[in-house]
C-alpha cells in the first residue's frame, strides 16, 4: 500500500495537478489567436520590418570567414588522415615496402 495516498483512486501528486492549471501567456505576449490571411501577412510584414539585417560588407566578411575555416578545416582532416593512414599502414605490416 501506498503512502500519501497518491495510489489509484487517491489525490493526484502535487505536480500532476500543476501540469492540469490553465496555462497563462507569457508577460507580453498575446495567446496566438486566429487571424484572417490579411491581418496575418500584416504580422508579418510588421515583424519582418523589425529585423536588423546584416549590412552588405557584414555579410561578406562573414562569408569569407566562413570560407577561410572551411579550408583550414579541410586541409586539417586531410593531414590528420593521412598521418593515421601511415600509422595503421606501419601497425600492418604494410608500410615495409619490398615484394
Amino acid at each position: 500500500m501506498r503512502r500519501g495516498g497518491a495510489g489509484p483512486g487517491g489525490p493526484a501528486p502535487r505536480i500532476f495537478l500543476a501540469a492540469r492549471a490553465p496555462i497563462k501567456a507569457a508577460a507580453g505576449l498575446q495567446a496566438i489567436a486566429m487571424t484572417n490571411p490579411f491581418e496575418f501577412i500584416q504580422q508579418v510584414r510588421s515583424e519582418a520590418s523589425k529585423v536588423v539585417w546584416p549590412t552588405r560588407r557584414e555579410t561578406l566578411v562573414t562569408t569569407g570567414l566562413v570560407l577561410l575555416l572551411v579550408v583550414f578545416t579541410s586541409i586539417f582532416f586531410v593531414v590528420v588522415d593521412q598521418v593515421l593512414r601511415e600509422f595503421v599502414a606501419l601497425a600492418l605490416g604494410i608500410g615495409r615496402g619490398g615484394g
